[in-house]
């Protein structure tokens, strides 16, 4: 698979095989995307594999919150705090989409939250990646990471596997910390999925749209 071919099929997928994935294979994934730049070649990034037993646990952990309807408790704001065009649309014309495809009804909360809860088995892939970066780091190391974070989910179409990154692991850092021996200074930034695609899945079936390049996009020099 070519880089462009990588970019342009990667995707969120919602739903895995339980095919497991040879940890070389993950080695191999990592050890590539950790040729991710970063500004002074500090490589911020720090993360833990899950799998088998640990993987097993650490669900077991984060769905008994979800399902108990713990409040949840980021370590940092992911979303905006307020809302607003053209972001909100966007947001909801994706959520409505997924709701679409997975037959979520408006106003069904329950199976609204049981579409969530998937998140926290990290929609049954065999590998879950959970994601931390020291506190006292700056706005240009999280920005290192976001390339990072990219450069595993192309590595991993390489191997034609497919990958979900997930905010919502975060939401129960103090679980994932007990779990995981994570240290308090370090903050919990995300998950991610990794193994092979449900072709069965109908949420892979979701093909979220982008923006045409004129509208993010401004040309200086007409040539």
């Amino acid at each position: 698979m070519t880089p462009a071919e990588a970019l342009a099929s990667r995707r969120s997928v919602r739903g895995f095989l339980p095919r497991p994935v040879p940890r070389e294979t993950v080695e191999r994934i990592l050890t590539l995307a950790a040729r991710a730049p970063s500004g002074s070649n500090i490589q911020p990034w720090k993360l833990h594999v899950l799998a088998g037993a640990t993987l097993a646990r650490v669900t077991a952990a984060l769905r008994a919150a979800h399902e108990a309807e713990e409040p949840s408790r980021r370590d940092y704001e992911y979303y905006p705090t307020k809302w607003r065009s053209p972001y909100v649309e966007r947001r909801r014309q994706l959520g409505w989409q997924l709701y679409g495809l997975t037959g979520v009804q408006k106003g069904d909360r329950a199976a609204g939250k049981r579409q969530e809860g998937r998140n926290y088995d990290f929609f049954g892939a065999p590998v879950g990646l959970v994601f931390t970066i020291d506190d006292d780091l700056e706005k240009g190391s999280w920005l290192d990471y976001g390339m990072f974070l990219q450069s595993i989910m192309v590595a991993a179409r390489g191997e034609g596997l497919d990958t979900c990154p997930q905010a919502a692991i975060a939401n129960y850092p103090d679980i994932l910390r007990r779990e995981l021996g994570i240290p308090a200074s370090e903050v919990v930034l995300c998950g991610m999925a990794l193994g092979w695609a449900d072709p069965e899945e109908p949420a892979n079936r979701l093909a979220s749209e982008r923006e045409k390049l004129a509208a993010f996009t401004t040309f200086h020099d007409p040539g």
